[in-house]
């Protein structure tokens, strides 16, 4: 694998270190030494797939607080995505800002996200399907959530949402850079 850091501390880019031969290719797509030597949380306690019918599905902005952090490693394993997070962790000298990435089937690239960040992503092809690694249980009550298209954040997406669903349409607009602070606090242990 090869695992290269982001702009933002934290999160991660982890790429295939192919080895090809006439049969194709093998390579490794998670290892716990090698994500512990990266500083990465390696734990994996549930894998999850999602299915998208059409282009343009938009999931997010969604993530957990402090209460039960959730690491993920995501990767689009049919189709393409655009990936998003925002760095949503206390005193962050990186809060609010986020990273942009195609994730696709034919690129094999993968995005390890950090606790505290919140994650979207839009699909770019019908029929997509992402694979996550999360480290820990899903725990509805501590889920929280940014409005896709919130002026405070500035993410650009690739197109108009064609899917969503009414909770991710209907987060509220935070409004000032203050809100998210406010936000973030609420949701997280000072760093």
């Amino acid at each position: 694998m090869k695992i290269t850091p982001t702009p933002i501390a934290g999160p991660a880019f982890v790429d295939f270190d192919e080895r090809v031969d006439e049969r194709g290719f093998f390579a490794r797509s998670f290892c716990h030494d090698e994500f512990v030597a990266a500083g990465l949380e390696p734990a994996v306690a549930q894998c999850n797939v999602s299915y998208n019918h059409l282009a343009g599905t938009l999931r997010g902005l969604h993530f957990q607080t402090a209460d039960a952090p959730e690491a993920k490693l995501v990767r689009c394993t049919r189709g393409a995505i655009v990936d998003v997070i925002v760095d949503m962790r206390p005193g962050s000298a990186t809060l609010g800002q986020h990273v942009t990435v195609e994730l696709t089937a034919d690129n094999h690239r993968a995005l390890f996200i950090p606790p505290l960040f919140a994650h979207a992503y839009q699909t770019l092809e019908d029929a997509t399907e992402v694979h996550y690694q999360v480290s820990q249980p899903y725990t509805p009550n501590t889920e929280r959530g940014l409005r896709f298209d919130d002026p405070v954040l500035a993410v650009v997406w690739p197109m108009e949402p064609s899917v969503m669903s009414d909770k991710d349409r209907n987060w509220p607009l935070l409004g000032t850079t203050a809100a998210l602070v406010d936000l973030a606090t609420a949701s997280g242990a000072s760093s």
